[in-house]
């Protein structure tokens, strides 16, 4: 059904003259797919006035022009990293008309202008940087056809925090949204998801997750390993590289024991580079997109619900696009000595 607001002048007059030729309210509102009520309310409102067009709202003028919220919505673009009550304190320097924070925020947000806070990144000690740089340098020379044979996995937190919004957080790292790759943990007043997976050009892979307990050695290779990587290995054959992370639970012995049998090369991944693995985009997508649906999740379900349902959702290309990239990070993380890389 079509609400009121969404009725155009052209339509309301279309409506008035259906009545006048005698039909029934309730005849006009379905064949205009909208309710009984909203034809009742406008019919009364034309034999009070005798006109069909919405009258202008009472409500509060609002404190800027038009010509003043684009002043707000450039100033803001011309430095990303001013704040509201900055651009704020600008706009009254300019103009001398006194605005709020709040009011900036609205312009912005209209623009499509959103906050964002710093970036806390993981820290790098000079050892961390050498070890960066060196496995860099290694795959300097390789091409988007030799990052195409690597799977790259990891694993991903999604918190759902508990306030009235009930805002998605995505938490470091991971892939792998269907139901039976899900770890639940519940903690008075958030509910959190863990999920597993591994992408790669031309395909992704969904890993197993933890339903209950702890993720060692033995557990990742009977839920990850055999069932899952052995089975992607075998379809893509000798080519085939497996990464991941530097988790506990990766680099146990029986881990590389199993690899080794199963004639599965491993990458060798440098400590603290979740910036050098394409899958935390795809993380970021993933979150972006659950916190952006029309109906949020509210709870433990419908969080395992929405990222099922988004996680398919993601286009191949994008998930092809972040693993091409590679070669660029490779390049941009030699150029900075070792240090954080801007993807």
């Amino acid at each position: 059904m079509s609400s009121r607001h969404h009725i155009n002048d052209f339509m309301r007059g279309r409506i008035i003259g259906k009545i006048e030729e005698g039909r029934k309210i309730t005849d006009v509102a379905s064949e205009f797919d909208i309710t009984h009520s909203v034809v009742s309310r406008l019919w009364k409102s034309f034999k009070t006035t005798g006109m069909s067009s919405r009258r202008n709202g009472g409500g509060r003028v609002r404190s800027t022009t038009p010509a003043e919220d684009r002043y707000i919505f450039l100033s803001a673009k011309r430095n990303r990293r001013t704040t509201a009550q900055q651009v704020a304190n600008q706009f009254i320097a300019a103009s001398g008309k006194q605005i709020s924070r709040k009011t900036v925020a609205r312009r912005l947000r209209g623009g499509g202008l959103y906050a964002r806070r710093p970036v806390v990144r993981v820290p790098l000690t000079r050892q961390h940087r050498t070890a960066r740089v060196q496995c860099c340098r290694e795959h300097h020379n390789w091409t988007e056809q030799d990052w195409a044979c690597i799977l790259f996995s990891d694993e991903s937190r999604f918190i759902l925090s508990s306030d009235c919004r009930r805002q998605l957080i995505w938490r470091e790292s991971g892939t792998a949204y269907r139901p039976e790759n899900i770890q639940e943990k519940d903690r008075y007043p958030t509910c959190s998801i863990m999920v597993w997976a591994g992408i790669m050009i031309n395909g992704r892979t969904h890993l197993h997750g933890v339903a209950n307990g702890t993720m060692t050695g033995q557990r990742y290779i009977d839920e990850v390993l055999l069932p899952h990587v052995r089975l992607f290995h075998g379809a893509v054959g000798d080519k085939f590289v497996f990464m991941d992370d530097n988790v506990t639970c990766h680099r146990t012995l029986a881990v590389q024991d199993c690899l080794d049998s199963e004639g599965i090369q491993r990458l060798v991944w440098p400590a603290r580079s979740p910036d050098l693995n394409p899958i935390e985009n795809v993380w970021d997508a993933l979150g972006r997109q659950v916190a952006g649906r029309n109906y949020p999740p509210t709870n433990k379900n419908t969080l395992i619900r929405a990222l099922t349902e988004e996680w398919d959702k993601l286009p191949q290309q994008l998930l092809d696009n972040f693993v091409e990239s590679m070669v660029r990070r490779v390049e941009c993380c030699i150029t900075l000595h070792g240090g954080h890389i801007p993807y």
